[in-house]
């Protein structure tokens, strides 16, 4: 990956995943853990959820970490506090996870370094994937 390619770029590698992970997937409706989730539904797009403590969001069944996750997931959205972000961040590299999306808020600048150094498509600009796809409230 290149330093010229364009945030447009990165986004629609990100977006052409077969499927995609879901850091920080909530079942409170109000959290963007949520919304992102919902998003990729609404878009349908093959989502999974990952929460250690949920065994279903939104109808779908949850995986407790990035580990866990099926190998047809090449992109993660992350919405979680920047301390987790970066116990997630070192999970995807482990998992070989090649785009990374962290949502505005969930920015650490050492998981950005991580993901940087390990050759993530990284996403964290402060994009936002509800605004990218385009989301409502259902």
């Amino acid at each position: 990956m290149t330093d010229q390619q364009t945030m447009e770029e990165k986004i629609t590698r990100f977006l052409s995943a077969e499927a995609f992970g879901v850091a920080g997937a909530s079942s409170n409706r109000a959290k963007y853990g949520n919304k992102v989730l919902r998003c990729y539904q609404q878009h349908s797009r093959p989502v999974i959820p990952i929460n250690p403590r949920a065994e279903t969001i939104e109808g779908l069944l949850c995986v407790a970490s990035v580990a866990d996750l099926p190998a047809e997931v090449t992109s993660l959205s992350i919405i979680t506090p920047p301390t987790i972000t970066e116990q997630v961040v070192e999970q995807a590299i482990t998992r070989g996870i090649k785009n990374i999306w962290i949502q505005p808020g969930a920015e650490s600048p050492h998981a950005v370094a991580r993901c940087e150094e390990a050759g993530i498509n990284l996403i964290a600009d402060g994009s936002c994937l509800l605004v990218v796809l385009g989301y409502h409230e259902a």
